[in-house]
């Protein structure tokens, strides 16, 4: 399992493994908030139907403090902490997305999320923490209100996509949702000044040079001006909003997203997954059992593009679902795999050209 260089000077190697899980792990989340004093927090959920938490001991060894279960009675597709690290949300194939609270000793499920028609594939905290999205095979993407008391209201309803939505991600600093899906697009979600929600863009092929085939995820860059996309169709796909005049906005003065560069020859298989770290730093996972690293080169001609760094084979055994850099460790990647085990690489060496 060698690195394949993409002209840098970097290597990725692979720290810790964790086992436990009995089926696939679908999703992988680090906790932004652990608490003072406390080291690097990863939850992980799959297809045995649970959660589980790992955190790194005082010796360095990563282990699984607590089992998540008997909540869900299908696949646990995707989880995300709150902003203040002090609740997870799980969404579930069950229909159902689960809020768990940790109270000290254990964690606690304090809410149940009901409404979706069939499986929950995505979940999503706002920055603020007062609003949850959730999206589903059933083609939807819903918007909750958190309210007092561990009560969660839908506000909003959103229609649009034709076909199972894959995940849904808020904008780092603004209540911005992005959506994609089965149908090959990319949708943008702002509320119009009034609590009503609408789509104020859609990212196609035919449209803003998007994906030909099921755009599995996104993942927005640390500043938020940028967000990259993966897909069916092999390739990522960089979107850049910064000012730009001769760019039309969108309703209620949303920046519009337009299509930066497109990284395409580097997997040979569905890109699941995409995740940009805070050194700027783009991984991806794929069902070609990779993990790739790019970074950007900036050229006063072309202008801003992306060049790999390394590319790591056979990182897992199976298909790898999903890759996440940890908050606190810029250096550190967690990936999944459909072979039950969650993976954590430290990246080492020089990113620049």
């Amino acid at each position: 399992m060698e690195d394949v260089a993409g002209g840098g000077l970097a290597e990725l190697r692979e720290a810790h493994r964790l086992t436990g899980h009995a089926d696939r792990v679908w999703s992988l989340a680090w906790n932004p908030s652990p608490g003072p004093g406390a080291g690097p927090v990863l939850a992980s959920c799959g297809g045995d139907k649970t959660v589980r938490i790992w955190k790194r001991a005082p010796d360095g060894a990563w282990r699984c403090s607590d089992v998540l279960e008997d909540t869900h009675n299908r696949t646990v597709r995707s989880c995300a902490w709150s902003p203040n690290g002090k609740l997870l949300a799980t969404a579930s194939f069950d229909s159902t997305t689960a809020i768990w609270e940790y109270t000290g000793g254990d964690f606690e499920c304090v809410a149940t999320l009901e409404g979706h028609e069939n499986e929950v594939k995505s979940v999503s905290w706002s920055p603020s923490g007062s609003l949850l999205a959730t999206c589903s095979r059933d083609k939807m993407v819903w918007i909750w209100e958190v309210q007092p008391g561990n009560e969660y209201e839908c506000v909003s309803v959103l229609q649009g996509h034709t076909q199972d939505v894959k995940m849904v991600q808020w904008h780092p600093f603004l209540d911005v949702l992005v959506s994609v899906s089965y149908d090959n697009s990319i949708r943008v979600w702002a509320d119009d000044g009034d609590d009503e929600w609408r789509c104020v863009q859609t990212l196609t092929e035919a449209n803003n040079c998007g994906h030909s085939s099921t755009v599995w995820a996104l993942s927005f860059s640390h500043k938020g001006d940028r967000m990259v996309t993966c897909s069916d169709d092999h390739t990522l796909k960089i979107w850049d909003t910064s000012a730009d005049l001769s760019q039309p906005k969108t309703v209620e003065g949303h920046e519009s997203w337009r299509h930066l560069s497109t990284l395409t020859g580097y997997h040979g298989r569905t890109i699941f997954s995409a995740h940009w770290s805070s050194e700027d730093v783009i991984a991806s996972g794929a069902g070609d059992d990779a993990i790739c690293l790019f970074a950007e080169k900036s050229s006063m001609v072309e202008g801003p593009s992306y060049r790999l760094i390394l590319k790591k084979e056979k990182a897992h055994d199976m298909d790898i679902n999903c890759v996440r850099w940890c908050p606190q460790d810029p250096r550190l990647l967690a990936s999944a795999s459909d072979d039950g085990t969650v993976k954590l690489w430290e990246l080492r060496g020089s990113v620049l050209d």
